[in-house]
């Protein structure tokens, strides 16, 4: 087994550690995982290349050829056995006839690279022209030693990338099988060049700066920096047009705390502003006019030859923090206190069935017991009004995208990155051939229907458990029909996200478990304590309030005492 050490544990007792293995060693099965309190101390993530010349590029530009591959790779892939003849999507990795000259436009300042998608009518929806154009020029700026940080971002002010073009994908399908392997062709490039932001070797910033759903979701995700604003729109909407959450939703939605993962997954729920930031779906929470003086300053970093990507990684994150103004006093943490305990109780279940019957038992809940404070009422009756509110969502969403996205939810979170998007990409072959996904992308999109689309099977309760309804989007065995296994740009892998121990984002709902469960601690010191490791960074005070409140409660010496159970 090829391997690199990713992540190792300090101190003299640790042993385990976790390494950055080639695809070929990657089983199904997860690996264990570490304290989240141990300090840890991550080596480079890539080794240092030689030294490579660059030619300047123009600040707009097309990619005419496909950039060499990386230098920076460990071991081909034994997990895809395909060669790149027979792999469609290695040669739609080159320009293509019809398109778009100046979908994405490129600016090089100094050490910044930054790539900006240019369909501002559009909401700058992400299509094939716009990823041959990323892919290959991400590629190129991981060989120069001149490019030291890559910024992507959106033009105009309404969206970052409100996801892929989905309407030319429901019309391919249309045509048959030869628009649905199309369609398949086109998931192939997406997440070839989601893989690649998620391992890529140098410092990534996205810039989330108004709509990010679907395809803008896997541009900007798998960065060590996700920045959202007070413009920012967060969804994951892929059950309400017949598909599932993909672009890595298999990674990042089971690793969310709780249950708010498979309730974003299943119900296509937006986020806003902060509460993308609070979520951890973000690092940083900027204003929106804060972005181009940050973008300058990016630009004026110098990193030393020497200096390894954590301390990159730290000084960009320093420079981030300093333009933050505070967070917005009219927008409090949104899945918080017994919301959030509601959407644990409801969907820690393992089965829509379960689900919909404990939505149904939160939305018909007694007022007994909260009556004794006007606060506990009123949090009792938003619960209520919140599971009658949710149960008509899900039942206007696709049953198969439903059923499909919740044992998603439950096997994802096995899933190392390479294999999250090597199984997303045949997932997503098979809903092409099925009527959901063009169903209701053309009735919510194309014929823009006032009704329910015509979902098959129509609702959750047309839906036995001996249909087996999932089973054929997770079937191993590749059927003629089914796309070649999905070749990535390069074999980087790991099961948890790079760099944790950074303190890029705020606190997870683990690390404050583990340090309430690590000693005798009040729950203030325990603030305090976060407080401080983050160097005062705006939001972990209150999102470690947030989880002292709900998920602790005072022990008989006065310390925090951990709920397992809310």
């Amino acid at each position: 087994m090829l391997s690199r050490t990713l992540f190792r544990r300090a101190g003299p007792t640790a042993t385990a550690c976790r390494t950055l293995t080639t695809q070929s060693s990657i089983s199904s099965s997860s690996s264990s995982s570490s304290s989240p309190l141990s300090s840890l101390r991550a080596a480079a993530l890539f080794s240092r290349q030689s030294s490579l010349s660059s030619s300047s590029m123009p600040l707009r530009a097309k990619i005419l050829a496909p950039a060499s591959p990386p230098a920076r790779t460990m071991a081909t892939a034994a997990s895809a056995p395909v060669s790149a003849a027979t792999d469609v999507s290695d040669r739609l990795w080159k320009e293509q006839p019809g398109d778009e000259p100046e979908d994405v436009l490129f600016t090089s300042q100094y050490g910044l690279r930054t790539i900006e998608l240019n369909r501002p009518r559009k909401y700058n929806s992400l299509n094939a022209s716009m990823i041959r154009k990323i892919g290959p020029r991400l590629q190129e700026w991981a060989k120069s030693d001149m490019a030291n940080i890559i910024v992507m971002k959106g033009a105009g002010d309404k969206a970052f990338c409100a996801g892929g073009d989905v309407t030319a994908l429901a019309e391919a399908n249309q045509r048959g099988l030869e628009g649905q392997q199309w369609s398949a062709d086109y998931f192939a490039l997406e997440y070839k060049l989601d893989h690649l932001i998620a391992t890529y070797d140098k410092p990534y910033v996205a810039f989330m700066d108004g709509i990010t759903m679907g395809g803008g979701v896997g541009l900007s995700i798998h960065a060590p920096f996700r920045i959202a604003t007070e413009r920012t729109v967060f969804a994951m909407p892929e059950t309400n047009i017949g598909f599932f959450p993909d672009v890595g939703g298999s990674f990042f939605l089971p690793r969310l705390p709780g249950a708010v993962g498979t309730y974003l997954a299943l119900t296509s729920e937006r986020l806003t502003g902060a509460n993308v930031f609070y979520a951890g779906l973000a690092t940083h929470y900027l204003h929106s006019t804060s972005l181009p003086s940050l973008e300058a300053r990016l630009a004026e970093l110098r990193f030393h030859d020497y200096e390894p990507i954590e301390t990159r990684l730290a000084t960009i994150n320093a420079t981030i923090e300093e333009f933050t103004t505070g967070l917005p006093r009219d927008q409090p943490i949104l899945l918080a206190g017994s919301l959030r305990n509601a959407i644990d109780r409801c969907f820690g279940h393992d089965s829509v069935n379960d689900i919909v019957a404990a939505l149904q038992a939160e939305a018909s809940a007694p007022l007994e017991g909260e009556s004794a404070s006007e606060a506990g009422a009123a949090a009792g009756e938003a619960t209520r009004t919140w599971a009658a509110k949710t149960l008509k969502t899900l039942q206007h969403r696709s049953p198969t995208a439903v059923h499909v996205s919740l044992r998603q939810m439950r096997i994802g979170g096995r899933w190392s990155i390479a294999e999250t998007f090597q199984r997303e990409h045949l997932i997503a072959s098979r809903f092409m051939r099925q009527p959901d996904f063009t169903e209701g992308v053309s009735s919510l999109l194309i014929r823009k229907d006032k009704g329910r689309p015509a979902w098959k099977p129509s609702t959750l309760d047309d839906v036995a458990a001996s249909d087996n309804l999932t089973e054929p989007y997770f079937a191993p065995d590749r059927s003629a029909e089914d796309p070649p296994a999905l070749r990535l740009l390069n074999a980087r892998d790991y099961r948890e996200r790079p760099y944790g121990e950074l303190n890029i984002g705020l606190p997870s709902e683990a690390h404050v478990a583990a340090l309430v469960n690590d000693g005798v601690k009040s729950q203030r010191e325990i603030i305090n304590q976060f407080v401080g490791q983050y160097r005062g960074k705006q939001g972990v005070k209150e999102v470690v309030t947030e989880i002292i409140e709900r998920k602790t409660i005072k022990g008989e010496r006065g310390e925090a005492v951990w709920l397992d159970e809310a």
